[in-house]
Parts: structure tokens; C-alpha cells; sequence
């Protein structure tokens, strides 16, 4: 991000997206203080949103999404963002919905497709808090046991309810044009 923001390869109206900084991926939600600095420094502040699944600290500015979940080191939507995807932020507090618009086929090729990277770390005790830690949504607890069900098993999540709504209303404006005579 730093190296692409000094390229100037991210201009106004982009989302930097920076990812596997979750309470499992960083681990343990890194702070996000310098890449906000950076994008404010570039005088980007007004115009570039940063999404993580890391945290912020009090000291970030500009617009900033963090701690989101599930995050991307257990298949969470960031996960499978990709350069170019075209990303609507309703920052509204009666929506607060971030949906990544891709197809439905693109989605199940890019879910079908990944697999979860490496920890950063395998042994120790920062290995111990990746197998014990709850996601950021639940407060990142490691005091709970855990399950060896298979909703623990790893695997890309599915479209967010947001973009599924979305595409039945566009789908059902569609069968109303259809309906009416209308190509759409």
C-alpha cells in the first residue's frame, strides 16, 4: 500500500484494501496508524477510503473501516477482493453495508479458487492465541473453548446479504421492463 500510494498508483475514488491483519491473519488486528497517515500525507484524506480487517487507533483519520469480519485469513469477503472490483460503501448508519459488485459466477470462481494463506507464525504463544481467538465482531476472546465442528472448518464466505438483495431488486426491474415491453 505504502509503495503503491508513492507511485501515486492510488488516486481519489479508489478503496485501499488492506487484509490478513484480522485477530487470526495479523495476528492480533494490527494498528493501521501509518497507512492513514500516508494516504492523509498524500492529501488523499477526503477522497480514499482504507478497509481492513486490522484496527485503527484513535489517532486515524480520513475514511477508515476496520476490525472487518469475518476477516480474510477465514475467508471473509476481503479475502477475495481483487484489483479493479468496483466496491459500494454505505457508511449510513441505517445501512452500513460494504458489498463487493462482482457476478454471482465471478463470486463462486473466486470462492471456489482460494485457500487460506500460511499463519504468520507456528508455535509459540502467538499460535496458541490464532487457535483460541474469537473473531473481532465477538471482542477477539481466547478464553472459550472451541469446537472441531464443521462450521470451524475454513472456507470463503458466501455474498453478502446486501449485494443478493440488490441483485433480486435489479432482477425483479427487470421482469417489470420485460413485462412492459421494454428492453433493458
Amino acid at each position: 500500500m505504502l509503495r503503491g500510494l508513492e507511485a501515486k498508483e492510488i488516486k481519489a475514488g479508489d478503496v485501499v484494501i488492506i487484509r490478513y491483519e484480522g485477530p487470526k491473519g495479523g495476528p492480533g488486528l494490527p494498528e493501521m496508524l501509518t497507512p492513514t497517515s500516508a494516504i492523509i500525507g498524500a492529501g488523499l484524506g477526503d477522497s480514499v477510503a482504507l478497509l481492513t480487517d486490522g484496527r485503527f487507533s484513535g489517532g486515524s483519520h480520513g475514511f477508515c473501516i476496520g476490525h472487518i469480519t469475518p476477516e480474510a485469513q477465514v475467508g471473509g469477503p476481503i479475502a477475495l477482493v481483487q484489483n479493479g472490483d468496483p466496491i459500494r460503501i454505505d457508511a449510513r448508519s441505517e445501512a452500513r453495508t460494504i458489498d463487493l459488485l462482482i457476478s454471482d459466477e465471478e463470486w463462486e470462481k473466486r470462492r471456489a479458487a482460494w485457500t487460506p494463506p500460511p499463519y504468520r507464525v507456528s508455535q509459540g504463544t502467538l499460535f496458541k492465541y490464532i487457535q483460541n481467538v474469537a473473531t473481532a465482531s465477538e471482542g477477539c476472546i481466547t478464553d472459550e473453548l472451541k469446537s472441531d465442528s464443521p462450521a470451524d472448518i475454513v472456507q470463503a464466505t458466501p455474498k453478502t446479504p446486501a449485494v443478493a438483495e440488490l441483485e433480486a431488486k435489479i432482477a425483479d426491474l427487470e421482469a417489470k421492463l420485460a413485462q412492459a415491453g421494454v428492453k433493458a
